[in-house]
């Protein structure tokens, strides 16, 4: 060996000679085939060492053993490979290298470092292949590389330009290309790239062919013509490939030798009679998909129809000076003509084109009366008459008139006493503004007993302000400020406790930036017999803290003569006011509440009468508004998913009737309860539903309804909403080692998102296990119906982050925090094999109770510990023996 040479029998060391020590440690490569490499190694020593480097635990030969050697040891030390030299059968320069340097003082071994060799074959393992899927449908094309190492990373690319996944609907993983809501321009040649440090391999070209569903340009419309008139029903459609378009009549079938389907698909009718009416039907298909739209038809042969009010005049409120409108929609045939007239009144008031006023009233040609700048003298009820050669109808509607100055409204306390516990000797200031038309009058309560001026302590301000001076234990007690005028009494209480001197107290009230500034009007958006729908706005400036909830009090005078809470915990800025009396006139106001106190009020809404007990209270026959309603068809069209989160619904309505004032939208995940939209309007014919759950499959159904009569249900159609990626990670997710004292395993529990952060069903989840180095890291995919995964093989030393997400097929949400875990570097130390017996003889000595009274406890401890850093020092030894040849 070459040490040899280095004898130094019969001589002593030079007292600056030291042994050598590795300074650079070889790292781990990893190499494409051909390319050059160095694998570093510096060594200090003197005198200086030699250094020899091992493969595999066998020597490597370099230039200096043989000069046509591929392999060159620099004077630094390092190795230098000119190429590397890889097989499928001979594998010469791949394998586990370390450095040795040596001088005559000994030898010093360097970490281990591995050199691979960089591959990428060219047959892809699977290929992607040709796709075809109709527009809005997800497409999948699926590539499993070439093998490969490191292994290759999948990309893809589209007529030879690279995908990007930041589009919302591309998500690729794990070699799938999914292409969520497919649309025509997403069609083409696609391409799967596999690449690593070797280079890129393209697969072979798979074709995505993207057809569309049959969709109507121009769809027919329900029609209504004379008898002997021609009638065109159009069907203009697209679609790829180019649909076909036929037509039928439902209940029957198309007039035999009258009709004729054009070019453009168009179905036209001549000389149609009475037999003709009903519902055509144009269906049009194509090899994706299948689409229907009808259009009615009614003749009418000269039967007259006697004037319907569509729209009926409502009672209304206003105060003096404003401009109020009615309604009033009518129909029939011939159109009836329509005119308004003041009960009492001899004047007509008629449509006119363009509107013309006369004086402050007006009537558009839809029949509206509008009357600007109105007067107390207004008051009253006003008809709507319509009136043709099939006869006429009338409605009437009333007209209330309120003084602006009205001193109808009882005394509001704008701001009243609050709660407040002070100590003895001090001041207290209860509040009490107010406001009213008179002027109210304001005196004080305590405990229910009038305070009067015979205590010199007690005074009430100029702004109706009770002051107490030095305070007494007696005055502790309920106070009530009571604003009193000839429109009614209002009071507001509050509670004082006086406490000894140097108790906790607690001071009232706070400044008056901290509480909130009062809302803005109440308006009212819906009026029925016992309720009424409010809406407001909070006050732009509400306080340094949030407005926490709202107060809502009424007035009215059949109710009593002050203002009642009549809803408080008001957490939204629109509430339904409930439990109201029918055909009651009242009026609101609204205060806004944080954890300071209470707002000032909001300015009083317009006056609005709950309707009447009786819907049909201007003489319509309830047995007639049920039957009619009855017959009303509604057909709920197929639902179009706007966003994860809303849905737009149509229908249309085949049997129309008088009597309908809206429908209702009733909407549900399937088995759970009924919510009910109400769609306030005769004439609307969709909804958008908002806050829908995410990846839920719903019922939907319509209903039309009249005041308390409702008619019949749609037909149920089922929607699904599109899945979104989780919103929280797993729940409770624990990492917890397995096994004996040195495994390497850990087992890695967790529990699923929350169910409303799901957002569709959980199909998979993955465990990232991420050393320092990427080398380390270890991922694991599982089933969505497995909860916990165990992962073998850590490296002991190297620190873990483990991570856990769950996926729906919109792909993975978010991750789970981090949970470090670290496997102990010497727990592959601790006696095993050979040394058991070893540590069975120690632990046999130690147990005798000689040895534990002559040494005690101590020296056991001590004893065991050596024997543990022997069998590990023998360990190592062994290990450089293997690539010493030792």
């Amino acid at each position: 060996m070459v040490w040899l040479l280095f004898s130094v029998s019969g001589s002593r060391p030079r007292l600056e000679d030291f042994p050598p020590r590795i300074v650079e440690h070889p790292s781990d490569h990893i190499v494409s085939k051909g390319e050059p490499a160095t694998l570093n190694c510096k060594a200090e020593g003197r005198p200086t060492p030699i250094i020899e480097w091992y493969k595999d635990g066998e020597r490597v030969e370099t230039d200096k053993d043989d000069p046509r050697s591929h392999r060159m040891l620099l004077p630094s030390g390092s190795l230098f490979f000119l190429r590397i030299v890889h097989g499928r059968r001979s594998k010469p320069d791949e394998g586990i290298y370390i450095c040795v340097a040596r001088n005559y003082l000994g030898e010093s071994v360097s970490r281990n470092a591995s050199l691979e060799v960089a591959i990428l074959r060219d047959d892809f393992r699977q290929a992607p292949s040709d796709v075809v899927v109709a527009a809005g449908e997800p497409a999948v094309m699926e590539c499993i590389p070439p093998r490969g190492h490191p292994e290759p990373t999948i990309s893809w690319k589209k007529e030879n330009v690279r995908i990007s996944d930041k589009d919302e609907r591309i998500t690729i993983r794990g070699g799938k290309l999914m292409i969520s809501n497919t649309r025509k321009m997403d069609a083409g040649m696609y391409v799967c790239v596999a690449t690593n440090m070797v280079g890129e391999r393209d697969s072979e070209p798979a074709q995505l062919v993207v057809f569309e569903r049959p969709t109507f340009v121009r769809r027919p419309i329900n029609q209504v013509v004379l008898a002997d008139d021609v009638v065109d029903f159009q069907c203009e459609v697209q679609g790829d490939p180019m649909p076909t378009a036929r037509w039928r009549k439902e209940e029957g079938e198309l007039p035999r030798g009258r009709y004729e389907i054009r070019s453009d698909n168009t179905l036209r009718i001549s000389r149609v009679t009475a037999e003709d009416e009903g519902t055509y039907t144009c269906i049009t298909e194509n090899s994706v998909g299948k689409s229907e739209a009808s259009g009615s038809l009614s003749v009418h042969v000269f039967i007259p129809v006697p004037p319907q009010l569509v729209t009926r005049p409502r009672d209304q409120i206003v105060v003096q000076g404003r401009t109020v409108t009615f309604q009033c929609e009518t129909k029939g045939n011939p159109p009836p003509a329509v005119f308004w007239q003041k009960e009492g009144s001899q004047i007509l008031l008629f449509p006119s084109q363009p509107p013309q006023t006369i004086g402050r009233f007006s009537v558009s040609p839809s029949g509206e009366l509008t009357i600007i700048d109105v007067q107390m003298g207004d008051s009253g009820y006003y008809m709507c008459q319509a009136i043709s050669v099939a006869g006429s109808i009338l409605a009437k509607a009333l007209l209330e008139v309120e003084d602006a100055t009205s001193d109808r409204v009882p005394p509001i306390i704008r701001r009243g006493p609050s709660n407040q516990t002070l100590a003895v000797d001090s001041v207290v200031q209860m509040q009490c503004h107010v406001t009213g038309n008179p002027l109210p009058s304001t005196h004080w309560l305590k405990d229910g007993q009038r305070l009067v001026g015979s205590d010199p302590r007690i005074s009430i301000l100029d702004n109706g302000t009770l002051q107490i001076t030095h305070l007494q234990g007696t005055d502790s007690g309920v106070y009530v400020c009571v604003a009193t005028s000839s429109t009614g009494e209002t009071t507001w209480s509050g509670y004082l406790e006086v406490q000894e001197k140097g108790s906790l107290v607690h001071m009232h009230p706070a400044e008056p930036n901290l509480v909130p500034g009062p809302p803005s009007k109440p308006l009212v958006t819906d009026v029925s017999k016992n309720s009424v729908t409010l809406t407001w706005q909070p006050h732009p400036q509400s306080g340094n803290t949030q407005v926490s909830s709202y107060i809502i009090e009424a007035f009215s005078q059949s109710a009593g003569s002050t203002w009642q809470t009549v809803a408080d915990n008001v957490k939204m800025e629109k509430h339904t006011v409930i439990g109201l009396n029918p055909n009651t006139v009242y009026l609101f106001i609204i205060r806004a509440l944080n954890s300071y106190g209470l707002s000032y009020p909001s300015p009083i809404s317009e006056p609005v009468r709950t309707q009447d007990v009786s819907p049909t209270r201007q003489g319509v026959d309830h047995r007639q508004v049920q039957r009619e309603l009855g017959e009303v068809v509604v057909q709920l069209q197929k639902p179009i998913i706007l966003t994860s989160s809303t849905a737009q619904v149509t229908w249309t309505v085949d049997r129309q009737a008088q009597f309908i004032q809206g429908y209702r939208v009733m909407y549900r995940p399937k088995s759970s309860v009924w919510v009910v939209q109400d769609v306030k309007s005769p004439t609307e014919r969709n909804a958008i539903l908002v806050d829908l759950k995410r990846g839920t499959e719903y019922e939907i159904k319509i209903r039309p309804y009249f005041d308390e009569f409702q008619g019949m249900d749609s037909d149920i159609l089922l929607v699904r909403t599109p899945e979104e990626v989780p919103s929280a990670p797993p729940q409770s997710v624990a990492v917890v080692t397995v096994g004996t004292s040195n495994s390497t395993n850990i087992s890695i529990t967790w529990e699923p998102p929350p169910v409303e952060h799901q957002n569709g069903l959980i199909q998979e989840y993955r465990i990232w296990c991420l050393g320092n180095e990427s080398r380390y890291h270890i991922n694991r995919t599982v089933d969505g119906t497995v909860h916990s995964t165990v992962i073998r093989g850590l490296v002991p030393g190297i620190l873990y982050r483990v991570e856990v997400a769950a996926a729906t097929s919109a792909g993975f949400g978010v991750k789970s925090q981090p949970i470090t875990i670290q496997i102990s570097k010497y727990s592959s130390c601790m006696p095993t094999g050979d040394s058991v017996s070893l540590t069975e003889q120690i632990t046999d000595v130690v147990k005798q109770p000689a040895f534990i009274a002559g040494i005690g406890g101590a020296c056991w401890v001590i004893l065991m510990c050596f024997s543990v850093w022997i069998y590990c020092r023998r360990k190592k030894r062994k290990e450089l023996s293997h690539y010493t040849g030792e």
